[in-house]
């Protein structure tokens, strides 16, 4: 890799980390990163994890965040340990795609391994949910670790990526139960890329005429098995994890098939990257990634303008894009961040898009004019990366906000930490929270400092304590004694609202401390 797209990544690195890393904490934690998150903190706290097979995906993301805890000198007790910095371990995977990109440089050509890393920092999805505690981001990093290293192996045959190799499908196992749509994806493009190969292309030969070695073979699948096996069984603290992630299949399964309220269409997640706009928000769309990754991917069949890409690579990234693709929409269960993993793969091709797309342009006026529409077309998903994250971070208009927590719910945790901080018992004090079906996440998160609060699904027998936080759907009506006030309405996600309950005693006290500001004189 020479020094100008080392120069490349270099830079696309930086773009990624300066749209990635500020302000980590503007937007509230979503609903399955306050579930995560809490997760962790009993980790962190008690040392000790159990593998749920039926909720909350695999044990990857809590033993990585325990390491970047323990990296970054994080404080042991929970309640310092915050959001922004779960959120920052999140942003380092999803830069180290950037990273891993030296690896495949041979496969996707040296310009198009810089032209990817330019769409990875760059593209809106990938910025969006590198910035959100939850374990798609991780299972994409493992999974192109898996193939790039398989790829090395290939080109070099050497017993190092087969163990490499092995232990990124390991992680992957231990990241996220839909690793096995990605599993499947790579065998269907690995068999139709060897049989194109073999019947009508032979430039997938390795550098090395050596066979591969079915000993090396062997060794990565066992690195496979052996970090799977240790992370689900919580470092063989829990020897019926491995034996759980099977089971976990049937609940998922049945989620799947439509037991579940994330049911979407085929083409859900292609608008959200293609054509979205909601009411009177901005237009969004990464249409140009894709445009290029379908000029890519042709090359890579046709061997035309490729350079000194591998047309054998480019045909394999392709058929298992699109294998993962299909996959993905034909599921009913979507939510939207499960398009990074496809999304990811047609980056790639994107990536020797341009490299094609540059050589086809020639010199003179035509090359000016393809370099300005890049140009123009890598500004405006900039613009759109800055925008999801910054300025529409919790807002609807935003293809990639999806159930997301009300801003205004930050507004019910600074309110109740006030007042709880008024009252001799500081955050001792005793608060009943009651939503139905559970539906109070992220707040555990959030309240993970206060030792005395409780958590109801229905609105209890005796529900009074000195503060309460209930459900507006339960229209509990907990002033009626006249012992307590309703002193707030808050929203946690759209047409979901609490209301907060203070003893009266207490708000006096509350008031006392913090005094309404004057009414301006007329």
């Amino acid at each position: 890799m020479n020094r100008w797209i080392a120069l490349a990544l270099v830079l696309a690195g930086a773009a990624g980390l300066c749209l990635r890393a500020p302000q980590l904490a503007v937007r509230p934690l979503h609903n399955d990163e306050g579930v995560n998150a809490y997760k962790f903190a009993g980790l962190w706290q008690t040392g000790s994890y159990r593998y749920d097979p039926n909720e909350h995906h695999g044990p990857s993301l809590y033993y990585a965040s325990w390491l970047w805890g323990k990296l970054t000198l994080a404080p042991r007790d929970i309640a310092g340990f915050s959001e922004a910095r779960l959120r920052l371990m999140i942003v380092a995977f999803g830069l180290g795609l950037v990273a891993l990109l030296p690896l495949v440089a041979d496969g996707l050509g040296r310009m198009g391994s810089a032209w990817a890393a330019v769409f990875t920092a760059l593209s809106p999805a990938m910025v969006y949910y590198s910035r959100y505690y939850i374990h798609e981001v991780m299972l994409v990093f493992f999974t192109f670790l898996a193939l790039a290293a398989g790829w090395r192996y290939w080109r070099t045959r050497k017993i190092a990526w087969a163990l490499l190799a092995g232990a990124g499908l390991g992680l992957m196992t231990a990241t996220k139960e839909t690793f096995v749509i990605n599993l499947i994806a790579a065998a269907i493009a690995l068999g139709v890329n060897h049989a194109w190969n073999r019947w009508l292309d032979d430039s997938g030969s390795p550098v090395k005429t050596r066979p591969m070695s079915w000993w090396h073979l062997a060794a990565g699948l066992g690195v496979w098995l052996a970090v799977a096996v240790m992370l689900l069984s919580s470092f063989f603290q829990n020897p019926a994890g491995p034996l759980d992630a099977i089971r976990t299949y049937i609940p998922w399964l049945n989620r799947a098939a439509g037991d579940s309220p994330h049911i979407h269409p085929w083409y859900f997640y292609l608008q959200r990257v293609l054509f979205f706009q909601e009411g009177r928000g901005p237009l969004w769309t990464e249409a140009l990634i894709l445009l290029l990754a379908c000029l890519g991917a042709a090359a890579g069949f046709i061997r035309k303008q490729l350079g000194g890409a591998s047309a054998s690579f480019i045909r394999f990234v392709a058929l298992y894009t699109f294998a993962l693709t299909a996959g993905y929409t034909l599921i009913s269960y979507k939510t939207p961040w499960c398009l990074l993993g496809f999304w990811h793969g047609a980056i790639l091709l994107a990536g020797t898009g341009v490299a094609v797309l540059c050589r086809l342009a020639g010199h003179g006026m035509l090359k000016l004019t393809t370099a300005a529409a890049l140009a123009a077309g890598v500004a405006h998903l900039g613009w759109q990366a800055w925008a999801a994250s910054f300025k529409y971070p919790a807002d609807p208009v935003n293809p990639h906000v999806y159930a997301h927590t009300s801003a205004d719910l930050l507004n019910l945790v600074r309110k109740v930490q006030a007042i709880a901080d008024s009252s001799a018992e500081k955050r001792r004090l005793l608060v009943k929270v009651m939503a139905q079906d559970n539906d109070f996440w992220p707040l555990p998160w959030y309240f993970r400092d206060f030792p005395n609060i409780g958590w109801w699904s229905a609105v209890q027998p005796d529900p009074y304590a000195p503060m309460m936080i209930v459900s507006a759907r339960f229209a509990a009506a907990l002033d009626d004694k006249k012992t307590h006030l309703m002193v707030g309405y808050f929203q946690l996600r759209p047409q979901v609202f609490f209301e907060l309950y203070v003893e009266l005693e207490l708000w006096k006290r509350y008031l006392a401390a913090n005094p309404p500001p004057p009414e301006p004189e007329d």
